[in-house]
């Protein structure tokens, strides 16, 4: 039987992001690092506060989050522990290992499981998972291989795309919202309001 992609989605649990392409726009910055021991080089990435408020916004309607990605890098570390990802897989060249591990240590189910990818690599989490997700940028194949694909592209909000998704089809998005400006201005007074005349 064929499932709409909000009835996928309203089976999710966990989500788990590819980052170069999907949580980036691709690209990668090679910087030289100061002389010092360790590597010569530095990666840098630029990330897009919108996908970090959608990892708050999907904390607080239960799901679990995470990444896999082929690359390794201490700019994607601090960003996942920035986020409080519940699962940071990096050096991940068949992802699917992954997902496997990480079903066994959170008990989930393929079909609890999206995952948001954007070139070839992803294909074989995409292919089984219960949501496959393309960024508006993915390539041909990868759009060919979801179930839906997110309005902006990789590095332009597509992580907070699918996680809207996932929470409206659950019935959670406002909620989460609501949530979510609660505990960033709690204490704090609302603005007065004008005196008549003012307005």
């Amino acid at each position: 039987m064929d499932f709409s992609a909000a009835e996928r989605a309203r089976r999710i649990r966990l989500v788990l992001f590819d980052v170069d392409g999907v949580l980036t726009d691709g690209k990668i910055w090679i910087l030289p690092r100061d002389a010092g021991p360790g590597d010569k080089i530095f990666e840098a990435k630029g990330f897009h506060a919108h996908d970090g408020i959608g990892m708050s916004l999907a904390r607080l309607g239960g799901l679990h989050t995470g990444i896999i990605t082929k690359r390794t890098s201490e700019t994607v570390a601090n960003r996942a522990r920035a986020l409080r990802m519940d699962y940071v897989y990096m050096g991940q060249d068949y992802k699917i290992q992954a997902v496997r591990e990480i079903m066994q240590r959170g008990s989930f189910t393929l079909d609890q499981i999206a995952y948001v990818g954007d070139d070839v690599i992803d294909l074989p989490v995409m292919r089984v998972c219960g949501l496959a997700i393309a960024a508006a940028n993915a390539r041909d194949q990868v759009k060919a291989a979801a179930h839906y694909v997110t309005p902006n592209p990789g590095g332009q909000g597509a992580g907070r795309d699918a996680i809207d998704f996932i929470l409206q089809a659950h019935g959670l998005l406002d909620q989460c919202i609501e949530e979510y400006l609660s505990e960033h201005h709690a204490g704090q007074n609302p603005p007065p309001s004008p005196a008549p005349g003012e307005q």
